[in-house]
Order: C-alpha cells, then sequence, then structure tokens
C-alpha cells in the first residue's frame, strides 16, 4: 500500500522581535515530510517522529505553527495536503504545562471535546470508559485534576487529545517536568496507546534517550536558528522493548546522535537521560 503524505513543512523561517527591537531568527529554511505508515499487512500504523534539539532552538515553535498557533513568516505547512491556517480537529496537543480544565472531573474532561463536536452521549460515554482504561486512570474518574499527580495529569492530558480522534498528534516535552520514573513509565504508555491509534505523532524533546527509544525518525536541529542538520531512522522495530535501552546498539546510535549535535553550529544544551 503506497505512502501518503500526512506533513508537509518546506523552506519554513521564523522570526522574532526581542525587547529592544532587533530581529531574531527561530528558524531558519525548515523542510521536512512525515508519511503515514502502513505494516506489511497493509494496516496504518502511523509514524513517530521526534524533533531532538537543544533548548531554545525553535522545536516549540515549529510545533506551535503546526497547531495553528502561530504562522511562519515565510515558507509552507500543510497536513494532509492543506496549508494550515489555523488549529483543527485533525491535529491535537500536548504541552509540557498540563492543561486540563480544573473545574472538570477526569470524566468530564475527557468528554469535553467530543461533546464539543457533537458527539452523543451515549458514544462519549464509551470513548471516555476506553480512555480511561488505556491511561490508567480507572477509579479517578470523579477526580479533579488538581487532586491528581503530575504524572496522572499528564495522562489525563493524552487522553483529553486522543479523545478528539486526532491523525496527528503534537507533543511539546509532555514529560519533561516528571521525575525519572514516571517520566519512563509514561513513555510505556505513550507508545502501548500509540499502537491503537494510528496517529502520527511529532514529538519534541531535547532528551537524547527519549528521542532514540520512542522514534522511528529523530530531526536533529542545530541551535538558534533552528534547522534540521540530520534526519536519522531508528533502526528499532516495534512493539518497543525497554530492554532495547541497555543494547550495544542503543548506546552506538546515542553516541551518533551526540555527534551531530556536536557537529551543529552554535551552542546549546541537551539531555541524555542515566
Amino acid at each position: 500500500m503506497p505512502n501518503s503524505t500526512r506533513i508537509s513543512v518546506r523552506e519554513v523561517c521564523r522570526r522574532f522581535s526581542d525587547a529592544h527591537g532587533n530581529t531574531i531568527d527561530a528558524l531558519r529554511n525548515v523542510s521536512f515530510e512525515v508519511e503515514d505508515a502502513f505494516s506489511a499487512e497493509g494496516r496504518d500504523i502511523g509514524e513517530f517522529r521526534v524533533l531532538l534539539g537543544p533548548s531554545g532552538c525553535g522545536k516549540s515553535t515549529l510545533l506551535r505553527m503546526l497547531a495553528g498557533l502561530d504562522r511562519p513568516d515565510s515558507g509552507q505547512m500543510l497536513v494532509n495536503g492543506k496549508t494550515i491556517d489555523g488549529p483543527g480537529r485533525d491535529r491535537g496537543m500536548v504541552f509540557q504545562k498540563y492543561t486540563s480544565f480544573p473545574w472538570l472531573t477526569v470524566a468530564d474532561n475527557i468528554g469535553y471535546g467530543p461533546s464539543i463536536h457533537g458527539i452523543n452521549a451515549g458514544e462519549r460515554a464509551k470513548i471516555v470508559a476506553h480512555l480511561v482504561e488505556a491511561v490508567g486512570l480507572g477509579g479517578f474518574e470523579k477526580s479533579y485534576p488538581d487532586t491528581l499527580s503530575g504524572g496522572m495529569q499528564q495522562r489525563l492530558a493524552i487522553a483529553r487529545t486522543l479523545a478528539n480522534r486526532p491523525q496527528v498528534i503534537l507533543m511539546d516535552e509532555p514529560f519533561g517536568a516528571l521525575d525519572a520514573q514516571t517520566r519512563a513509565d509514561m513513555q510505556q504508555l505513550l507508545l502501548r496507546v500509540w499502537d491503537e491509534t494510528a496517529s502520527t505523532i511529532l514529538f519534541v524533546t531535547h532528551d537524547v534517550d527519549e528521542a532514540i527509544y520512542l522514534a522511528d525518525r529523530i530531526l536533529v536541529f542545530s541551535p538558534r536558528p533552528g534547522t534540521i542538520v540530520e534526519d536519522l531512522p531508528v533502526p528499532f522495530g516495534r512493539p518497543r522493548d525497554p530492554a532495547v535501552r541497555q543494547s550495544a546498539e542503543f548506546h552506538e546510535m546515542q553516541q551518533h546522535v551526540l555527534a551531530c549535535l556536536r557537529r551543529a553550529p552554535g551552542k546549546g544544551q541537551v539531555r541524555v537521560s542515566i
């Protein structure tokens, strides 16, 4: 089955002005495409693409433009062949900061999107029940977000996004504020629920280990002005066993990615998990 282009980014540039009126180039001539991937049996399985680079290199800016929350100064951005002109139901975004409605329960937060899109109460209840189970929030349906731990709040944010059944999920360092064990648990959760959705995921991180463990391909960004310096396929199959992190191949790729980052012009910080 031929792949179809899900996301196209063509020669995108984005500039900002600082407090003194100086122009800052955030992104310069960024181009890439993401194809909708299929298994050997023809099942739509989506693709998990990671945007990796030092802090401040424009990764989050790129994600916001794909979400329709910002616009490029030049270049084109398309989803399913259509130019992005604002937010859309075909795209969902998960931020590092928890974004659930504090006045709604877990169940009502998950059901909010389907409700405003006209899904009837019976179907909404099925969606909520399935996602509550999928993200491990069973028993917390009537709880409010501020009573949940950070990891549980991010589980809720993921469930809220999945409830709208987006074709593209944009994730901006969603696990950056979590402790190491919770972060590892959330990575496992994300891979498991993603396998059910066939969505395309663009995931921003500056953690090399996280990028290699999650991705099908890694786009390595230079420091500001951000541009893509490497497009690396990840050679590990799916489902992905956590034990792959201890393999020689994983460590070899980690060193290769770090070498790509060191060769990139400019300076910036990335993280290697221990």
